[in-house]
């Protein structure tokens, strides 16, 4: 069967799509009904269901005989190591510490917040919690401390773990006086702390609340797997949210393990004993469902890196890890390519390794601009996939499904909806739009198996981010619009379609425009308010390595080539040439708070963004375009 046969079959019975995916789960008590609609619009999966996610993702591999195939491999530029773990090695790591955990106290149901770095034993930690039942809350490593409160105080964990330090390129980041910072603010007060000591920067600890990873562990008998209902929480994941305060999304247990292990083969084109490699971090969802979850679930071999796409140690690490280690199928953010690309624009380093091994690439996280996947595609010669998802879907809402079928790549679009997801175009009065005019893209309810159900203790603020705006659908609180072939292009964040002149235009299509200079990097567009327009849009680009064209030039081109293409109604510029663009450490370009400055409105500094000083650097390219800033 073909996408188009598969995807009219789940059309068709979603029921029997559903439960027939689920059969490749082994349950404690297998689920009798897959959809429970009797708190609509506040959909179930699989509640009547009986199930373990550590059993699924590590014990049933052992039990089949594949205890000795490579379940972890770590690999870390940053500390000149390298590791590999078996699935009989995880599966005596995993019990052992849920075994000290367990003896600890943390049963089924208590919540256990994970700050870790990039080693093997962040996946440990939450395997671990999975094992007992416990409901873990990964915060990306070295996360400020008052950031780290506030989910403290959601979440309100028995327990924390975490890793003495992170270290980044040329530095080494101590947890300790953040984590003990964090504490010190919040209100709620965890049972014990346990701390995984690094060699680079060794914690002290504090007695009677802290303890060793490895003590912790001797003398505990190792945990057995706890089952839970199927709509038991696996995971809180805190994303930004518009108030300033984080939204806790809930990830349900068995709709996760259906819907994570459905995507292994269908989507990413990868069978049991492949190596599988998500080049991102566990504080982040695509961490949560492709490091660790979905190809331990599958019986695959993930790749844990710790280091950067460029500088640990040059552009070519991706592919000195592909080559290495086999990877069959890779998935990173566009924005790690972007850097590549800057620092390597003739792809030489590529050059310099084989990789035969790999199948396809995937991308996510931000828009992908044509301009980075046709580079992509020439350099490496392999398919490149462009899919969308969000940390409250958990799996991709678009796609283009390698292991059903290939689907023709159209450069700028994700390409079509995967199995449960009925994705529309709305106008602002929720009316669905026409082939090729630009809207609010939604999805109709109910959402597929393992997307959010809800937000953590914030039911209310979960109807009215998703639920209120358009009546029987999912906000996705994305622009876009679906050609005639059913493929969708995502445009902008809603907030990013500005308004010039009465015009509704998205500053991802200039963007697009800006990233086909020949000189551009990378590039961003925002809008600005204008006395006469309302708004108008202004762009700041980032010039490849080498690129001698005058900045000036290069200005000039950039604002030419939007009119050219766009046309006056644009009312492109408005143009500065940048060193870098804020971002967060997934990668997101921090657009809303590059206009807050431009429009010398006060803003709360992201806790996500990858480096402050940033945004120094934009508020002084927006001075001389005659912008106010704060």
């Amino acid at each position: 069967m073909g996408y188009r046969d598969i995807y009219q079959s789940w059309q068709d019975d979603p029921e029997a799509f559903w439960m027939n995916a689920a059969r490749a789960i082994d349950w404690d008590r297998a689920p009798t009904k897959a959809l429970f609609d009797d708190r609509a619009p506040l959909y179930e999966w699989f509640r009547d269901a009986r199930v373990n996610t550590c059993y699924n993702a590590v014990d049933r591999h052992v039990e089949a005989g594949h205890g000795d195939r490579v379940a972890i491999i770590h690999d870390s530029p940053i500390t000149g190591t390298k590791a590999k773990i078996t699935y009989a090695e995880l599966q005596s790591r995993v019990a052992a510490l849920a075994g000290g955990l367990k003896a600890k106290g943390i049963t089924k149901g208590d919540r256990v917040l994970i700050y870790m770095p990039m080693v093997p034993e962040a996946l440990v930690a939450m395997l671990a919690c999975a094992r007992l039942g416990a409901i873990h809350s990964v915060v990306f490593g070295g996360f400020a401390a008052n950031e780290l409160a506030v989910r403290i105080d959601d979440a309100t964990p028995k327990a924390i773990i975490a890793a003495s330090c992170g270290i980044e390129p040329g530095r080494v980041v101590p947890y300790m006086p953040l984590l003990d910072g964090a504490l010190e603010m919040a209100r709620h007060k965890p049972e014990v702390c346990v701390i995984l000591q690094r060699e680079q920067e060794r914690a002290e600890l504090t007695e009677r609340r802290d303890v060793d990873w490895h003590e912790l562990q001797e003398g505990a008998t190792p945990a057995d797997c706890v089952p839970v209902e199927g709509t038991h929480p696996a995971y809180i994941l805190y994303t930004s949210g518009t108030t300033g305060a984080p939204k806790g999304v809930v990830r349900p247990t068995a709709g996760h393990l259906v819907a994570l292990n459905w995507t292994m083969k269908n989507i990413y084109n990868v069978d049991p004993g492949d190596v599988f490699w998500a080049a991102s971090d566990v504080g982040w969802v695509v961490g949560h469902s492709y490091i660790c979850y979905a190809p331990l679930i599958h019986g695959n071999t993930t790749v844990v890196f710790e280091g950067k796409p460029v500088g640990t140690p040059d552009a070519g690490t991706f592919w000195r890890v592909i080559e290495e280690h086999g990877v069959r199928s890779f998935f990173t953010a566009p924005t790690a390519f972007r850097a590549v690309k800057r620092e390597d624009p003739d792809g030489d380093l590529i050059k310099e390794y084989d990789l035969s091994c790999l199948e396809q690439i995937y991308l996510a996280g931000e828009r992908a601009d044509p301009d980075t996947i046709e580079w992509m595609q020439d350099k490496l010669g392999k398919p490149v996939y462009d899919h969308w998802w969000q940390t409250e879907t958990g799996f991709t809402i678009v796609g283009n499904p390698a292991g059903i079928e290939a689907l023709p790549v159209k450069v700028g679009s994700p390409t079509v909806a995967m199995p449960g997801y009925d994705v529309r175009i709305l106008d602002e009065g929720g009316q669905p739009l026409p082939a090729g005019e630009l809207g609010a893209i939604a999805v109709k309810l109910p959402l597929p198996p393992g997307t959010l159900p809800t937000l953590w203790n914030a039911e209310e603020r979960f109807r009215k981010s998703y639920l209120e705006t358009f009546p029987g659908y999912y906000e996705t609180g994305d622009a876009g619009l679906i050609d005639e072939d059913g493929y969708l292009y995502v445009m902008a964040r809603t907030d990013d379609v500005i308004n010039v002149a009465g015009h509704r235009l998205s500053t991802g299509g200039m963007e697009e425009i800006l990233a086909s200079h020949r000189d551009v990097a990378e590039c961003a567009v925002i809008g600005v308010k204008d006395a006469v327009k309302g708004q108008v849009p202004m762009g700041f680009v980032c010039l490849n390595k080498g690129s001698d064209t005058p900045e000036a030039q290069v200005v000039e081109e950039c604002i030419a080539l939007v009119r050219a293409r766009l046309g006056p109604v644009a009312a492109f510029k408005l143009c500065a040439v940048v060193d870098r663009l804020p971002k967060t450490r997934s990668g997101k370009i921090l657009r809303a708070t590059m206009a807050k400055i431009a429009d010398g409105e006060e803003f709360k500094l992201p806790a996500t963004i990858d480096d402050p000083a940033i945004l120094d650097e934009i508020a002084a390219a927006v001075k001389p375009l005659g912008y106010a800033t704060t």
